[in-house]
């Protein structure tokens, strides 16, 4: 059975949701999902390769064309962690909403959070995911003082998502160094899932 889906013009996360929502309900062997943006092409590949699906995209026009055919292996999802282990430590997921922290002085509210991703790494293992979203995206892009830092963070094993819709708000998509790119149900996914949220 083959589907087909047009999502242009549908903000995020409304591509994969879309997707999710026939995926769940009609278990399509093939999956087309047309989109017109750069940040849903790669959201709806992630997440039917996370369904189990072989991707492929065509660009044509301005579009882009994303196919999920089923392949043997079994689906291993994004949106759905393995369940915590017992006595294995917490699942902190840290939301970083802004590239610096507080009000009152910007040079200042930058140098603190440089020091908090820099300081992140002393959680140990209880660190797993770091999401950043509005312009904390900006923390992740060619140029940012704090790349060496999120990309020692992804080298120990912690998950760094980096909102779609934020980067093209602020046309920095081509320009993402470390993590990957997500929406909007994937950060509400990830936070369900961890023991702790931790907002900055």
């Amino acid at each position: 059975m083959s589907k087909d889906l047009d999502c242009r013009g549908l903000a995020c996360p409304g591509p994969v949701l879309a997707a999710k929502k026939l995926v769940d309900a009609e278990n399509p062997e093939t999956l087309s999902v047309t989109v017109d943006n750069a940040a849903a092409k790669e959201n709806v590949s992630r997440f039917l390769a996370s369904q189990g699906f072989n991707v492929s995209v065509d660009e044509r026009d301005g579009a882009f064309r994303v196919t999920g055919s089923r392949s043997a292996c079994a689906p291993c999802s994004v949106f759905m962690p393995e369940p915590k282990i017992p006595g294995a430590g917490q699942k902190i997921l840290v939301l970083a909403a802004a590239d610096r922290i507080g009000r009152g002085d910007d040079e200042l509210g930058g140098k603190l959070m440089l020091n908090f991703i820099k300081t992140l790494k002393e959680m140990g293992p209880d660190l797993w995911r770091v999401v950043l979203v509005n312009s904390g995206v900006k923390l992740a892009v060619t140029g940012s003082p704090a790349l060496a830092d999120l990309a020692e963070l992804a080298a120990a094993g912690v998950t760094v998502l980096v909102c779609g819709t934020c980067l093209n708000h602020f046309n920095l998509l081509e320009k993402k160094e470390v993590g990957e790119t997500t929406n909007m149900l994937d950060i509400v996914t990830s936070m369900q899932v961890a023991d702790k949220v931790v907002s900055v």
